[in-house]
């Protein structure tokens, strides 16, 4: 078992998300706070120029220019992607990392609650999600896209050997609440202590399997064949994460006053339901399956 020493903390990757931004200047004040004695904790504050400018990023999002071809191409040079290249080489680089783990703070308008996002396959991340659900239940784990290599993953937090997304909501964009900034503080500081526990060979007993939630695709809003949006999330599903939608069930309601409703094969469970970060995508919500995962696997 290689054990885990340098961890960075990531706020800001998008800049209007507050709640990172705000805990790593907090914590860049009191580093005590997430000290802990067999990790070199480090803060980083990904873009900057797009928290001041009260926007999501400047030219692209951010998260989406890590795929290791992508860092690797010097044509692409708008801020965001040249601020990648810039991070990768402080965090990563990611085909030989110096950052054994990424915890990247997020902020979402849907209502999902606290969820952890699990990036990749190794039982390392079996057993923080066992540690977490032992130690705050309501905590949703998602393997999201786990099955893609790290090369192929264009999330910021696969530049290190390990990482991971906390993604808490719902929060409007540009704004601070306190139960969300307790909640992360929460979280973080619960990935902190199974770091520390699992160099020191001493975590606690946990859950043989704990309840989890599988990214499967995610879909559209409906659009005219000009791309104008014919209709919005209906009513019986907003704000309804992992809640199960069943074949058959009310999915959009379009402004002619028709209703579409899910023709799925199988019940799936909606999440990032109405992400106003989304809409110039016209994406509408991300479907996901129940799994299970072993913990000691």
């Amino acid at each position: 078992m290689k054990a885990i020493n340098k961890v960075a903390v990531v706020g800001g990757t998008h800049g209007n998300e507050f709640t990172g931004v705000y805990l790593v200047k907090q914590w860049r004040e009191n580093p005590e706070l997430i000290e802990r004695s067999s990790l070199d904790v480090t803060t980083v504050l990904a873009n900057s120029p797009a928290h001041d400018a009260n926007r999501r990023y400047l030219d692209s999002d951010l998260n989406r220019q890590f795929k290791l071809d992508d860092l690797n191409n010097h044509e692409l040079t708008n801020y965001e992607q040249s601020r990648a290249k810039a991070l990768n080489q402080q965090l990563g680089p990611k085909e030989n990392p110096k950052t054994d783990f990424i915890i990247d703070l997020h902020n979402t308008t849907s209502n999902m609650g606290p969820c952890v996002l699990l990036l990749q396959q190794d039982p390392i991340y079996n057993l923080l999600a066992g540690y977490l659900k032992l130690h705050m239940p309501e905590v949703v784990i998602v393997r999201d896209d786990d099955h893609l290599a790290r090369a192929d993953h264009q999330l910021l937090a696969t530049t290190a050997r390990y990482g991971v997304i906390i993604e808490i909501g719902p929060q409007p964009q540009s704004v601070l609440r306190h139960d969300v900034i307790d909640q992360m503080q929460s979280i973080t500081g619960l990935i902190l202590d199974f770091l520390q526990a699992y160099n020191q060979q001493s975590l606690p007993e946990l859950p043989q399997t704990i309840d989890a939630f599988r990214y499967i695709d995610s879909i559209k809003l409906p659009l005219s064949e000009s791309g104008e949006r014919l209709g919005m999330v209906h009513r019986s599903v907003q704000d309804q994460d992992f809640t199960m939608l069943n074949p058959g069930d009310p999915l959009f309601q379009m402004f002619s006053g028709e209703t579409i409703y899910y023709e799925g094969e199988h019940a799936v469970y909606p999440a990032f339901i109405n992400e106003a970060a989304y809409y110039d995508n016209n994406l509408a919500m991300s479907m996901h399956e129940a799994v299970k995962i072993k913990v000691y696997s």
